[in-house]
């Protein structure tokens, strides 16, 4: 067995304390560690060993944490930590994590029992949004016919101009659309928190907390969104995932 020189304790999130592991889960590092529990009263850490000499932060690393986090928020309640929560020894995790945040961490997992995050993320098809923007704005359809065909360099301006605009109009198309898709959600009952956009063309990105027993009305819910956008936007709901939006706790000792 290695000693306590040589490893140290990751910690991936929280969760009841009667939880049991699956034997065969891995998380981090390289092989990929077994995950284990380290049990508190109340609650428990989701923990594996890693080499103090390794460095975490590959983007399997990243994967493996965020794939563990979301494996077990499809079973049972769980706080994830963010990526890197590292500690000396078990003790420290109890010590220093579980003990000290016993009360705060119990209360969180019981109001996510029965609930994980779902991210509703849709993004517009180019060609049909853009046909849209200049469709309804003639004087952006007759600026775009103007520069069609004539030289980069002669109409600059003019290229950054129409940019700026169709770049104004989607931001307007996405404020509606995200609005449209928080209507359908709200009606469900879930709890909301949107999210900046990644992507220029991005028309929707939520993520809500949801009953994982209503799994199935929330999905009806973005397929109707998908029906009726069909060809303009691309939509995908994500999910069940560990609650990140929502409960994400910080480091030990941070």
């Amino acid at each position: 067995m290695a000693n306590e020189t040589e490893t140290a304790v990751y910690v991936y999130g929280i969760v009841p304390a009667d939880v049991e592991t699956d034997p065969d889960a891995r998380g981090v590092g390289d092989p990929p560690a077994p995950v284990t529990t380290v049990r508190g009263e109340r609650i428990a850490a989701l923990v594996s060993e890693i080499p103090r000499d390794k460095p975490l932060g590959r983007p399997e690393d990243l994967t493996a944490h965020a794939g563990l986090l979301d494996a077990a928020a499809a079973e049972v309640p769980v706080l994830p930590l963010r990526f890197g929560a590292v500690v000396s020894d078990e003790e420290a995790v109890v010590e220093e994590l579980l003990k000290e945040n016993e009360d705060d961490f119990a209360a969180a997992l019981d109001e996510l029992e029965g609930r994980a995050q779902y991210v509703v993320k849709g993004r517009y098809v180019e060609k049909a949004i853009l046909s849209e923007i200049l469709d309804e704005d003639e004087e952006l359809a007759r600026l775009r016919d103007e520069i069609r065909g004539k030289p980069e360099d002669a109409t600059r301006g003019q290229r950054m101009e129409l940019g700026e605009r169709i770049g104004h109009a989607i931001a307007a198309k996405r404020t509606a659309d995200t609005q449209r898709t928080l209507d359908a959600l709200n009606a469900l009952g879930v709890q909301i928190s949107p999210r900046e956009p990644t992507h220029e063309q991005e028309a929707v990105h939520l993520a809500c907390l949801a009953e994982t027993a209503k799994q199935a009305d929330l999905e009806a819910a973005v397929e109707e969104l998908a029906r009726d956008w069909q060809g303009r936007v691309e939509v995908r709901l994500l999910g069940p995932l560990a609650a990140y939006d929502f409960v994400v706790t910080q480091r030990p000792g941070g």
